[in-house]
């Protein structure tokens, strides 16, 4: 009888469970896996963090499979111990100061950390980043009564930080360096949107705000902004952004650039592991978001049950809910020379829709308030299939209702 092969996951974040799931479907008992997690329980939804901070839902409501799933598929969960060493040659993974796993193939799932930009004060007492269930914690104690908080970044991170701050009562200022929140994936009409909904949640909003220092006797007590501005804050959360964690990687000599490479099988520069989601550069590209993570699971588990599978890279779509407003942008946002834009905006209702053109072919798309059309948004941008003009009519104004014939 042959011995199964050794798997060993780093990391049990979104990414890595969805993989897990995925090879368990495909060949269940085909290896011997054990999936090891530094934080002290298992796989969650991080989508949830907001909610969570704001007392919306419970740490239980953020789970995604019991502990019970991973003694029925045969999977050994170590948590709260990260992988702290990988011996190549002799193919060991080493957990903590002690504990070794033998491996034949290993996955690192290891994800991101997030940026803490190098101002003055920085390493001040209260000043977090928002991240995962111990970051919500910390958060939570600081955000005592009366406490000011100020929010630095406008991407989605950091607006669902001051959302859920807002609503526990704390008054948040959110302050971003740019001119408008979100700005990768929307436009200044939808950026205007999203402000205002943020603002309606009690949200204080300084826009084109370059964060100087962070200062106070002891712990954080205010922001001072480049133009002299001062910003009271007992609590200062930082989401500026994620950096790929490399470290374990390049300890062991993987081939790194921004994140750890890969190739098309997920594969790194040792044939042995594979690498996937946030830490994962292929391509030259560094995906730091859901979709692209569950795409590259999908594709590492039929790689790893024999079924020819290669990952060409993700034509990136946002959809989600900031401040309760649905938003939608896929491809291309700002509207270059040469295109044609095509506009709906209705501020008073919370509606904008917008459609780039470019040679007779749908380039991007920015919708709020209303993004049902946006599965047909996303197909025509990959596909890119020439734009009929009953496809303008209905991704701008929705299909028109079938009538029934006599």
């Amino acid at each position: 009888m042959s011995m199964k092969e050794r798997l060993v996951v780093v990391g049990n974040g979104m990414a890595s469970l969805r993989f897990l799931e995925r090879l368990t479907e495909r060949a269940p008992g085909r290896y011997d896996v054990t999936v090891v997690g530094a934080e002290p329980v298992a796989a969650y939804n991080r989508v949830l963090l907001s909610s969570l901070l704001g007392g919306e839902v419970d740490e239980a409501a953020c789970g995604f499979r019991p502990l019970s799933w991973y003694e029925e598929h045969g999977i050994r969960l170590v948590t709260g111990a990260p992988v702290t060493e990988i011996d190549r040659a002799n193919r060991l993974a080493v957990v903590g100061e002690t504990h070794v796993l033998p491996y034949d193939r290993l996955v690192l799932a290891v994800g991101s950390l997030p940026i803490r930009l190098p101002l003055p004060g920085i390493d001040l007492p209260g000043v977090l980043t928002f991240r995962d269930f111990a970051d919500v914690a910390a958060i939570r104690k600081a955000a005592v009564a009366h406490a000011k908080a100020v929010v630095i970044g406008g991407g989605l991170l950091g607006l669902e930080a001051a959302v859920g701050l807002a609503r526990l009562g704390v008054e948040t200022t959110l302050v971003h360096v740019m001119d408008r929140v979100m700005e990768r994936q929307l436009d200044h009409s939808a950026a205007r949107l999203v402000r205002a909904a943020m603002e309606a949640r009690g949200v204080r909003m300084l826009l084109s705000a370059d964060t100087a220092a962070i200062e106070g006797d002891g712990r954080v007590e205010r922001l001072v902004m480049k133009d002299g501005t001062v910003v009271p804050a007992d609590l200062v959360v930082m989401s500026v952004g994620i950096r790929a964690s490399m470290a374990l990687a390049q300890s062991c000599g993987l081939a790194c650039g921004r994140g750890i490479t890969v190739d098309d099988r997920m594969t790194t520069s040792d044939p042995a592991i594979h690498a996937l989601g946030e830490c994962a550069e292929h391509r030259g590209v560094v995906y730091g978001l859901v979709e692209p993570a569950y795409e590259q699971a999908e594709v590492l588990s039929r790689h790893l049950v024999g079924e020819a599978a290669a990952y060409s890279g993700t034509s990136l779509a946002t959809s989600l809910k900031v401040s309760g407003l649905p938003v939608f942008s896929a491809g291309l946002v700002d509207t270059p020379d040469g295109a044609e834009a095509i506009v709906m905006h209705d501020a008073a209702a919370g509606l904008y829709r917008k459609l780039i053109v470019i040679d007779g072919r749908l380039a991007g798309a920015v919708f709020v308030g209303d993004i049902s059309e946006q599965a047909r948004c996303k197909e025509l941008i990959r596909s890119g299939a020439p734009l009929s003009p009953d496809d303008r009519d209905d991704l701008m104004f929705g299909p028109a209702p079938k009538t029934l014939a006599a």
